[in-house]
């Protein structure tokens, strides 16, 4: 096995993906050079994204080291099920790129908070702009960091800490040009991504060949679904140990719509990239996305059920790389395998790695840039701030925000809990109520403020507590309709997070609804949002693509179920 360290090749590659990134970038900035006054272009790139840069953008902001390197740990655990985030997600943006970009984009909706204040009023937005702020920077930029840095120096050997200043530096040159230079160099980003990706699935499907004395990657994943074939259901049976984290039906009618429809439609992180454009372009800039998810399973799930057959055939010193601190530690997969690539395609992946873990890091720092800047410093505390001023303060808040996300990193047990999972849950505990919000506001017009608010402040406390309820109560009877399971680790039953995430939205909803029914006034009221079924008419280019990534995960589901 070769040693964790990048040969001079390898750095050469990744000197070139650098400069490719860095002098466009910097092309782009001087091209456009009003974003460094402008704030609706610096943080939107209002108008100035095409289809395929805010698909590009997308995937590259989503796509960072929780999926490479958490979701390969999955993979290796759990299988392909874990793929459920990725392809349902290419379904959910669907629902997005139909139903709430309208609605966004026809009142010139720029941030989440804002159309909380449009739409409820100015408290439910600035609570809400805070709970963001904590979100995206203690549990997603801190995550992404912190697993990018452990990747990076896992692969080549650079000192953990160098490893994270020079991703956050990386990440800052870029975050600093606005969401326009952003958003062409995720292209480029891209590239990297998939390119060094498959990259290392094909080597991780050759190892499983050659290990049964055959070649090709066909004839390797062949062999891995024999070798492995517990690891090729996307549907888990209760059964399972991992029920708790994947909950049966669940993934295609439960909760993981809340988990996905929050994330892709209610996430300033994530609709930023389409408010800047007008409404064909966003469209099939989600639909471009939504047919680059259906390919991340391949580059990121492959990988890690690769390197479970090697593990469990005892290929080479595999196993014992597999290793950390005496126990297996199944986020070491794509780190172990990328140490197997040989020079030059070695230094591919780990730009691969670098570009996922900077995208991410530059697309979620400008996210939080952009909430601080235009819903909390220019409507509480500077309101005749001019624009000069504001993006002179969201590139502030972008340094500042990467420097606390390195102090605290080491401190939130992000190792400990898995990556991915860490975030998901986390998160978890916010998207519920979030969720119900925007919904109802939405599409009912008749929603209050108080109705919101008790969504999401309720929301949060019901999620702590059917967190922390098995504690007090057996939820053994729950087993029985799949609704609870036994965590090994607790030895308590306890509801997956996902089926908890359910139950709190549904019971979000029903309380909105008593809590506006109950105001008399709420029939008039004046912040419901002008909706007319004109507005969610695609055109047929869009649902020709839309009805073709439909078919393509009802084969996928239909074959592994």
């Amino acid at each position: 096995m070769q040693t964790k360290s990048l040969h001079i090749f390898d750095y050469l590659v990744f000197l070139v993906y650098f400069v490719i990134v860095a002098g466009y970038g910097y092309y782009i900035y001087r091209k456009k050079k009003k974003a460094t006054t402008d704030s609706k272009d610096f943080f939107l790139a209002e108008g100035s994204l095409t289809w395929w840069a805010i698909g590009a953008s997308l995937i590259a902001s989503n796509i960072s080291a929780e999926q490479f390197i958490g979701m390969s740990g999955n993979g290796f655990n759990i299988g392909l099920a874990i793929s459920t985030y990725e392809w349902m997600a290419a379904a959910t943006l669907i629902v997005v790129a139909v139903f709430f970009l309208p609605i966004y984009l026809k009142n010139k909706i720029y941030t989440m908070p804002q159309f909380l204040e449009r739409r409820y009023n100015q408290t439910v937005s600035t609570i809400m702009a805070v709970f963001w702020l904590l979100l995206y920077v203690v549990v997603n930029l801190t995550s992404i960091l912190y697993l990018g840095a452990l990747a990076v120096s896992t692969i080549s050997g650079i000192n953990f800490y160098a490893c994270m200043v020079a991703l956050a530096f990386f990440a800052i040159l870029i975050t600093l040009g606005g969401m326009k230079v952003i958003g062409y160099t995720d292209v480029i980003q891209v590239f990297f991504l998939i390119l060094g990706g498959l990259a290392t699935t094909y080597l991780a499907l050759q190892l499983v060949s050659e290990h049964f004395g055959t070649t090709g990657v066909l004839k390797g994943f062949s062999l891995m679904t024999q070798h492995a074939s517990e690891h090729f259901h996307m549907i888990l049976h209760k059964e399972n140990p991992k029920y708790l984290d994947l909950p049966g039906l669940s993934v295609l009618v439960g909760g993981m719509w809340i988990v996905n429809l929050n994330y892709w439609g209610c996430n300033q992180y994530i609709t930023q990239r389409a408010l800047g454009a007008d409404l064909k372009t966003a469209r099939s800039g989600l639909l471009f996305a939504g047919f680059l998810k259906l390919l991340m399973p391949v580059i990121v799930v492959l990988p890690g059920i690769a390197a479970y057959v090697l593990y469990s055939q005892n290929h080479g010193d595999f196993a014992q790389s597999m290793m950390k601190g005496g126990s297996l530690n199944a986020d070491n997969a794509y780190p172990v395998l990328l140490n197997l690539l040989p020079i030059g395609l070695k230094g591919l992946a780990f730009a691969a790695l670098t570009a996922a873990v900077v995208a991410s890091l530059a697309g979620k720092a400008n996210s939080i840039s952009t909430i601080f800047s235009l819903d909390i410093y220019k409507k509480i505390y500077n309101k005749e701030a001019d624009e000069k001023k504001i993006v002179g303060v969201g590139r502030t808040v972008v340094v500042v925000t990467m420097i606390i996300a390195i102090v605290i990193s080491n401190f939130l047990g992000i190792d400990k809990k898995g990556g991915f999972q860490f975030i998901q849950e986390y998160t978890g505990f916010v998207s519920p109520g979030v969720f119900a919000m925007f919904a109802l506001g939405f599409f009912w017009k008749r929603t209050t403020s108080s109705a919101a608010m008790f969504a999401m402040i309720g929301g949060l406390l019901l999620s702590f507590f059917l967190k922390f309820m098995p504690a007090w109560i057996n939820l053994e009877p729950l087993n029985q309709i799949g609704f609870a399971a036994l965590n090994p680790d607790s030895g308590l039953w306890e509801m997956a997070f996902i089926d908890r995430m359910g139950l709190v939205f549904v019971i979000c909803v029903i309380g909105m609804v008593i809590i506006t029914l109950s105001d008399k006034s709420s029939a008039n009221n004046p912040k419901g949002l002008a909706i007319d079924s004109s507005m969610f008419k695609p055109n047929t280019g869009f649902v020709v693509g839309a009805l073709l990534i439909i078919g393509i995960l009802i084969a996928l589901y239909t074959v592994f179920w």
